[in-house]
């Protein structure tokens, strides 16, 4: 009979964009291994909650960062990933707003910080990995599905929304067929507000219909930039 002694923990993924940059919620370590490094929010998994309640929990415990909803993204198992046991992570990812939310250090965490996604520090662990699979994740959802609305303000510039694609999906694009196609979803409101972008006249703000959207998509509309 084979026997194991394997541990099971989940970590976090938590992007929000921040001026007009794609950034990651990290945690600096105040345990061994890995003591004084940035890693991501994450511990291992109580005997008496499930998955889901776990990561609630360290992210709650190690940012002050309370999400309704994280999706599950992947599992890292690699026997090597963690110096002290074996360790199988089962990692989840959250869209956010970062306005909306006062990160605080606690418990295994001497420090809390919003990064840069250009601007990583070493990781620990495989929490390289771990963030590249997510980034991977996230550029794909963008193609296919309306994620980026979560990461905008409420109110919006046309160009905030042009930015954020760029940003994320690393590459220039064509901006009059991005707002022709865009629009022509339906799913945009254009408000009668209007901001200054700094150049020319003011441009009026969006606000995304999320009851619009998911009545569509009952309907079988596709939401499909590529």
């Amino acid at each position: 009979m084979v026997r194991q002694n394997i541990k099971v923990a989940v970590d976090a993924v938590v992007f929000g964009y921040k001026d007009k940059r794609l950034n990651v919620l990290l945690i600096k370590r105040d345990i061994d291994p890995f003591k004084g490094s940035w890693a991501l929010p994450g511990g291992l998994v109580l005997e008496n909650e499930s998955l889901e309640q776990a990561v609630v929990r360290e992210l709650k415990e190690e940012t002050n960062v309370t999400i309704d909803y994280l999706e599950q993204l992947y599992s890292f198992g690699d026997p090597g990933r963690d110096p002290r046991n074996r360790v199988v992570s089962v990692t989840y990812f959250a869209l956010v707003k970062p306005e909306h939310y006062a990160i605080k250090a606690d418990t295994d965490a001497q420090d809390v910080a919003w990064f840069d996604m250009t601007e990583l520090p070493d990781l620990a662990f495989d929490h390289t990995r771990i963030l590249e699979t997510a980034k991977k994740r996230l550029q794909n959802k963008l193609t296919y599905e309306p994620v980026g609305f979560d990461l905008l303000a409420d109110k919006f510039l046309f160009s905030d929304l042009e930015k954020l694609y760029m940003t994320i999906l690393q590459k220039v694009i064509d901006r009059r067929n991005f707002r022709k196609k865009i629009l022509s979803f339906g799913i945009l409101e254009e408000l009668d507000e209007k901001i200054s972008e700094g150049r020319g006249r003011p441009a009026n703000l969006f606000k995304f219909n999320k009851k619009q959207y998911f009545k569509l998509k009952e309907e079988g509309f596709l939401f499909d930039i590529k």
